[in-house]
């Protein structure tokens, strides 16, 4: 499919409801996109203002890779476990992390991240 446009146009009649009397359609202005923007009649995402202040952990470790991070884990059973180590990435659900000493990279699953902590000034990917 050449235009996605055509799909996303689909995706978004078959979710969303029929417009009520009075109400505008939204012809001409784009439609939904999954990421939360919008996308044109020539099938470009726009970003909406809500998405830029949205703050998820995986978007502040990426804005901090190289910077060495202390990371606490709690894994099934209750073992505890904190790693040190150079951010190097992270996803929806991991943290990429090269430990300081043995220069060992460990892919760390987030459904088991406490917390992180920096021992200097971090940055972010929004302004306060």
């Amino acid at each position: 499919m050449s235009n996605p446009f055509e799909y996303y146009q689909n995706i978004y009649r078959a979710t969303q409801p029929a417009p009520q009397q009075g109400q505008q359609t939204g012809q001409g202005q784009g439609f939904a996109a999954p990421s939360g923007g919008m996308i044109t009649q020539q099938g470009q995402v726009v970003a909406s203002p809500a998405m830029f202040e949205q703050s998820y952990v995986e978007n502040i470790l990426r804005h901090n890779r190289g910077k060495i991070a202390t990371v606490y884990m709690t894994f099934t059973g209750n073992q505890q476990q904190v790693f040190v180590g150079y951010v190097m990435g992270a996803g929806r659900d991991h943290i990429v992390l090269r430990d300081v000493n043995s220069n060992k990279t460990f892919i760390l699953l987030t459904i088991y991240l406490d917390y992180v902590t920096f021992d200097e000034q971090i940055g972010l990917p929004y302004e306060l």
